[in-house]
């Protein structure tokens, strides 16, 4: 396992702190079209003694999520976004498939250990909150599950051999909250059965699977158990950990969350995971209010002495 993040702001201060902690790489938000754009990122990283293990976020890509890329200029940015990477060795692309929003809290400043701040999600905060938007509840447009499976796998039947060409893994993100609908649209990476169909959509070692724990943890199922079950196809791991249910739930620090936390690094032992894992979400610590929410950087700093002593303890005798 490779020790990973991501730092907001991505700036040299924060890199040179990551490294210092034995953190080995960053993940980058898209960093634009252009192949420049991504090897200029590349580099900065590069410059400061870490790697570039995963593009993920801020992606061009929902118009495809919803059928609605009719010029084909979204499926065009991502197959460049592919190759690109691939060219400049980077090798991860870490995805959703959210039609409408990216992951959704309704609170940002939930009470947590000591007074630390989480951010947390309730269903009724977040309906009523759409109706009392009357023209977003009226211009939400349906989107059935089956019709963003049938956008799902005409997306991977362009990308995928892509992929394969350009030596690049696509790892899908669980939906959060992994609930079967929101604000109107059909969701579908909500449980283990969807990312074992997944996988048999176009059958491939670079359609693989982001293990997000603190979504699995969401769904009710137990981690290391999941682990093992998805255990080839799982790419990427986002190190986290919630209290709650899909309807309503909160962050936790890392180690005082319901998960076996030692057992799950365990798991990824048993199947034979080598990949980056990196801490998410992380609690807002003292002095750190004007920061962006779950991306501040002391929680960050817990959480990556937290995970390397994972790592270390759980090593075979």
């Amino acid at each position: 396992m490779k020790l990973a993040t991501v730092l907001t702001p991505l700036n040299v201060t924060n890199m040179c702190l990551a490294a210092q902690c034995g953190v080995e790489g960053v993940v980058s938000r898209y960093p634009g079209p252009r192949l420049e754009d991504v090897r200029d990122i590349k580099r900065k990283v590069n410059a400061n003694g870490l790697e570039l293990f995963s593009i993920e976020g801020y992606l061009p890509i929902e118009n495809i999520k919803t059928g609605t890329d009719h010029d084909g200029s979204e499926l065009a940015a991502m197959k460049s976004l592919i190759q690109h990477m691939g060219e400049v060795g980077i090798p991860i692309l870490c995805y959703n498939f959210m039609s409408g929003t990216d992951w959704v809290r309704t609170r940002l400043d939930a009470p947590q250990r000591g007074g630390a701040k989480v951010t947390a999600f309730k269903l009724a905060d977040a309906e009523q909150a759409i109706s009392l938007n009357t023209h977003q509840a009226a211009s939400a447009s349906p989107l059935g599950g089956e019709e963003l499976w049938a956008n799902l796998e005409r997306f991977l039947q362009e990308v995928v051999p892509v992929a394969e060409a350009a030596g690049v893994t696509l790892a899908m993100h669980p939906d959060d909250p992994p609930l079967p609908e929101f604000q109107g649209k059909a969701r579908i990476m909500n449980s283990v059965e969807s990312f074992e169909r997944l996988v048999t959509l176009v059958p491939s070692s670079r359609n693989a699977i982001c293990f997000c724990q603190g979504t699995f943890a969401t769904m009710g199922v137990d981690i290391p158990t999941t682990i093992r079950r998805l255990g080839k196809h799982i790419a990427y791991v986002h190190f986290r950990d919630v209290r709650g249910t899909p309807e309503a739930f909160a962050e936790t620090f890392h180690d005082n969350g319901p998960t076996d936390m030692a057992a799950a690094v365990r798991a990824y032992r048993d199947v034979g995971f080598s990949g980056p894992i990196r801490p998410d979400h992380v609690p807002q610590l003292e002095g750190e209010d004007d920061g962006e929410p779950g991306y501040t950087m002391q929680g960050r700093l817990f959480a990556f002495g937290y995970i390397r002593g994972l790592i270390d303890g759980t090593q075979p005798s």
